[in-house]
């Protein structure tokens, strides 16, 4: 008897043709390079934004991760010198990969970070003997970050038309996603700089006989 076969199974192109439409554009070493930069990635995160967060670290660790990445690849796919238009599509791959992932991280942990503050210890203090919360008080989450950055920030706070909690955590956020744009776009330019090194630097490969 004859095995019944889905109109989904009849429309899907074979194993081996799904395969090929990534690599008719990168090498397989990409996609290695490309897990190498997402692991990258993830320990820069954890290493300077969660144990000891210093931003400016993270966003200067994006265009020497991109080139590392970006270098790699080529050297994963033994590509040759000449052999450009694989060699910058491998790059540009690794890198765009790494930067998306650093972007999405940073975003992540500053978004942990926002919504859970609770204000302590500077806010929200409680009395150990009565229970009684001792004043300055906040709201937990973008009112609580606010009242942090006023304290340090107050003057530029208010010259950028920021009053409360609300346009604050609009100004916040739009500065936070221009960083993690400016990340990707680091990242991926790495990629592609590490792409063009590893060609320039390349032995050409022999003409066939």
């Amino acid at each position: 008897m004859s095995r019944y076969v889905s109109a989904a199974e009849l429309a899907a192109p074979p194993p081996s043709d799904r395969r090929s439409l990534l690599s008719r554009f990168i090498d397989r070493g990409a996609i290695t390079a490309a897990f190498v930069g997402l692991g990258v990635a993830v320990v820069t995160a954890i290493s300077v934004l969660l144990i000891i967060p210093i931003d400016p670290i993270y966003w200067l660790l994006a265009l020497p991760a991109g080139l590392l990445v970006g270098y790699y690849a080529n050297t994963k796919a033994a590509r040759r010198r000449g052999e450009w238009r694989r060699t910058i599509a491998n790059g540009l791959f690794s890198g765009a990969v790494t930067g998306l992932t650093l972007a999405v991280l940073l975003l992540g942990i500053k978004a942990l970070f926002f919504y859970a503050d609770s204000g302590y210890p500077n806010f929200n203090r409680v009395d150990q003997t009565t229970g009684v919360t001792i004043p300055p008080t906040c709201a937990s989450g973008a009112d609580c970050v606010y009242q942090r950055y006023l304290v340090d920030q107050g003057d530029a706070l208010r010259t950028a038309g920021v009053t409360d909690a609300t346009s604050f955590a609009k100004v916040y956020w739009d500065q936070q996603l221009s960083t993690a744009l400016t990340l990707f776009l680091a990242a991926t330019g790495g990629g592609v700089l590490g792409a063009l090194a590893y060609g320039l630097t390349r032995p050409q490969r022999p003409p066939e006989e």
